[in-house]
This record gives structure tokens, sequence and C-alpha cells, in this order.
């Protein structure tokens, strides 16, 4: 089974200027997929008319995760934030519903410096509003744990194991797991194991090499031509987000598609 991989326009070809630009650029590159992390800087409307023009899929993106310049990173996990967690989920679905965007994922946001033990019970719920909300629209939910050893310190949700009981709990069908694996393997390693125990809630799958970010190809302690055959091996027929940082060019750095075969 071929894998599909999906150009992040987040962190791939920050050569050319301009979120929009880069569709373009995926396209010329190869690429039928891509996503990005926050475009609502953005106007719908540009977003729309880059990604037509290129005649690409927008597979993922994120549902807005609050005041980026004040530290936010999602705010579903914030008590005090509830309403506005509703208000800004309504413009997350109009840029995803202009983008034919069918997979969301859903940030959880910090913990404070002091102990709030409302933030467990404030997440499961939004999560669960969301999970419904984005059901209406036929947008998947997703949340993803992510490292608090190197990206975030302080991220409520850092663990896979976490993040699959959540599923479990708040048991609904439009509710899965992102799982990239730069996370998983710095958190908890055992990448086999966790792909095939995991898979049956896998909604969308990222990859990086650790520990610098960068090419599935480069120095680091994933083994991605195994990983990719485990995938394959399993039956994952989903989306793969490659959301590294290129090392230098873009394009050039994209050698590692040919060597591992695909």
């Amino acid at each position: 089974m071929s894998l599909k991989f999906a150009a992040n326009l987040s962190y791939m070809f920050q050569e050319v200027t301009g979120l929009e630009n880069r569709y373009k650029a995926a396209k010329e590159a190869g690429f039928e997929g891509v996503e990005f992390a926050f475009p609502y800087e953005v106007p719908i409307e540009k977003l729309v008319k880059a990604k037509s023009e290129a005649g690409v899929q927008q597979v993922l993106m994120n549902a807005w995760p609050g005041d980026l310049s004040a530290g936010d990173k999602g705010i579903a996990s914030l008590p005090h934030r509830r309403k506005e967690f509703e208000e800004k989920l309504e413009l997350s679905v109009q840029y995803a519903k202009a983008l034919d965007c069918k997979r969301m994922h859903i940030m959880a946001g910090m913990k404070p410096h002091f102990i709030d033990t409302a933030m467990e019970e404030v997440y499961l719920e939004n999560i669960e509003y969301a999970a419904q909300r984005l059901q209406k629209e036929g947008i998947l939910a997703l949340i993803e744990p992510i490292n608090t050893r190197i990206t975030l310190p302080g991220y409520f949700l850092d663990r896979t194991h976490q993040a699959v009981e959540y599923i479990k709990k708040i048991n609904h069908a439009n509710l899965k797991l992102q799982m990239d694996l730069f996370h998983v393997q710095i958190m908890d390693g055992n990448l086999t194991g966790m792909i095939r125990d995991y898979l049956p809630h896998i909604g969308h799958l990222q990859i990086a090499q650790v520990p610098a970010r960068g090419e599935p190809n480069s120095p680091g302690e994933i083994n991605y031509s195994y990983i990719f055959k485990v995938l394959e091996d399993s039956g994952y027929s989903g989306w793969i987000g490659l959301e590294y940082t290129p090392k230098e060019n873009t394009v050039q750095g994209l050698s590692w598609l040919k060597e591992m075969g695909y």
C-alpha cells in the first residue's frame, strides 16, 4: 500500500513569502495534499483562490489557537475561556469549510503555574463539544499530544496514552488521534508498538526526525524507512503530514522521497 504525504505549509517552503503562495510551491514540488497550522492572519478569499489555482487538497488545519503573541497554544483546557472557545470554533469552521478541509486539530493549551483542577473537566467538555459541532460540517476533530521536553514545556496534553484515554472517555465517533511521531518518540519511544496499538484511533499522522525536526532522512533517532514499512504493513491509508523544518532548500530536501521509494 502506497503512503500519502502532505506538505505542511507552516514549516516547508519558507523560501516563499506568504502562506497562500506556498500552495503553488507545494503543487510544483509534486504534492497533492497540504496542511498548515494557523491560517487566521490571511483572508479566507486569498487562501481559497490560491488553493483552487494550485489544485491541491487541504487535508488538515488547526483550530484557532488563541493569542499566539501572548503565549497561547490553544484554549480548549482553559476554564476561563470556554465561551471564547465556542465562538472561535465558528471562525475555524468558516476557514475549514471554505477550504474544504475535513480534519481539524484542536490544541489543548498551556498549563498555568498554579494547579487548576478544573482543566481536565473543561478540556473533555470542550473537545466533546467540538467533535459534535464539527461532525455537523463533515470535519473530523483531532487531538494531538505535544512533547513537553523540547517543544512546549507546560502543554496540557503531552502523552499518547493520555490522549487515547480521553478519546475513549468522550466516546464520540467524530474524535480521533493526531499522532506526530516526532512528539511520540521524544515522550515515549516504542513507535512500532504505538502505531500498531493505537492505529484504530489515528485520524492523521505527522512526521519529522528527532531531535532536530528535520527531514526523515536527516541524522536522528528514527529509522523512517522501517517506520514507513510498519505503516504500510499496518494498512494505514490516511495522510502523513510533513511537519518538519527543511535543513536548507525545501525542494532539494525532498530527495528522501525518492530514496525511500516514494
